[in-house]
């Protein structure tokens, strides 16, 4: 199979990098499950937008300090400065913003963040996002989907990228050679007992990075959400309580019912105190209280929060819920530069997959949809520039193994320890 374009992964960033290539390149978009089961149809908080040239030192500041000042000053400004573009393409997609009586923008707050300047939609901004990306890549005939795809390895020669080997619905092997790929597979939630990711983002690209000698960037930075809803059932994906609650006023209580952290602190301290409150209380998780926040909004702004804890047996316009930490995002990963461009030629990496070092060590809310935005794009925008000429070396598809791939369970097996060790070795190199 060949294209001029692969891109392997269908959230948001996936399809935001298909939107912005040429029209007359051929883009083939392959996922691992169906085309709406990425993680960017989970996101509920919002995007984050710089509002006015006044928030851009506050904006910037948020996120450094948020990501201990580990971030890359450069992808701050890029992502901060590109943000207002950024919305303006959504807009036109179809994305339907919350807004006020007179037609404004409605912005919300999340923790650590100064100033209101995060867009949303309910509590569903992702899905309303994605799904508005999907649709428009859709109607574009250039575009052609392959569900239930995954990839297993690529195809590389003296750090060149010519494609992907890919394991079919049918069990079956392809070969899709392409002058450019697209790494847009995700996070690495699927490797975790308790996460808020879809639990098929294994992190496959990370692992393939490493066994191909791709660089890799803060590996062990993996942030915890403070609160997902508790369930004793540990097969289930966790379900996301957003922060946007408590930046609307929801309260965290220990077993005694008394408040014990300031709720609009970063994520990782949050969850940190949470984490600290379960073992001196003995207990599987902590409360939190939405009643504090008016019934109207909470109906109008998180739907699905209530909905679903209603499912769960929990009514939170009532009562407090359960809540504990899980894995929730991945701040390192594939290292790329601000092109997106990885340390293999003619390979790219965006979205969670990828660390342009915006995040530091630690995210603040709802910069993770714009910082994907923001580089899907420019990944497309460099990817246009390369007029260059792709001469695949010869034999190199017709001496591939495919045998070794044979055994699914155990390549899976094998791509979790990668990454776990990788984690491990990174946290090793950064304590001395």
């Amino acid at each position: 199979m060949k294209t001029d374009i692969l891109i392997v992964g269908s959230g948001c960033s996936g399809l935001y990098c298909a939107l912005n290539l040429p029209r007359d390149r051929k883009i083939t978009i392959i996922t691992k499950s169906d085309l709406e089961s990425s993680d960017s149809f989970l996101a509920q908080g919002g995007i984050c937008m710089l509002k006015n040239e006044g928030d851009y030192d506050g904006f910037f500041e948020d996120t450094m300090k948020a990501g201990h000042y580990e971030n890359d000053k450069e992808s701050v400004e890029i992502m901060i400065r590109s943000s207002q573009e950024t919305i303006d393409d959504l807009v036109n997609y179809g994305v339907d913003f919350a807004r006020d009586k007179a037609g404004n923008f409605a912005f919300t707050r999340e923790g650590a963040h100064r100033e209101n300047r995060i867009l949303f939609h309910e509590d569903v901004t992702g899905k309303e996002i994605t799904s508005h990306l999907l649709a428009a890549a859709k109607e574009q005939p250039n575009i052609k989907f392959i569900e239930f795809a995954t990839m297993v390895d690529i195809i590389e020669k003296d750090n060149i990228c010519y494609g992907v080997v890919v394991s079919l619905e049918d069990g079956s092997f392809e070969i899709i050679e392409a002058k450019h790929t697209v790494w847009a597979t995700g996070g690495i939630g699927g490797i975790y007992e308790h996460s808020t990711n879809f639990r098929h983002l294994t992190g496959d690209a990370v692992a393939i990075a490493s066994l191909h000698g791709i660089e890799l960037k803060d590996i062990d930075y993996v942030q915890i959400h403070p609160t997902t809803l508790y369930t004793s059932n540990k097969m289930e994906r966790s379900f996301l309580i957003s922060e946007s609650v408590r930046g609307e006023g929801a309260k965290l209580y220990d077993a005694r019912m008394h408040r014990f952290v300031n709720e609009l602190l970063p994520r990782d301290m949050v969850a940190k105190a949470i984490h600290k409150q379960m073992e001196l209380d003995k207990t599987a998780f902590v409360w939190e209280d939405l009643r504090t926040i008016p019934d109207e909004e909470l109906e109008s702004h998180f739907p699905n929060i209530v909905n679903h804890c209603k499912k769960a047996g929990f009514d939170c316009e009532k009562e407090c819920i359960p809540v504990v930490p899980a894995q929730h995002y991945f701040m390192g990963g594939v290292k790329v530069n601000h092109e997106s461009k990885t340390s293999m030629d003619r390979l790219y990496a965006v979205g969670e997959t990828a660390c342009n070092g915006v995040h530091g060590k630690n995210r603040l809310a709802s910069n993770s949809l714009l910082e994907s935005l923001v580089f899907a794009k420019r990944a497309a925008l460099d990817i246009t520039s390369d007029e260059r000429e792709c001469e695949v070396p010869n034999r190199l598809f017709s001496d591939v193994d495919f045998t070794k791939y044979k055994d699914a369970v155990s390549l899976q097996k094998k791509y979790k320890e990668i990454i776990e060790k990788e984690i491990k070795e990174s946290a090793e190199r950064r304590a001395g």
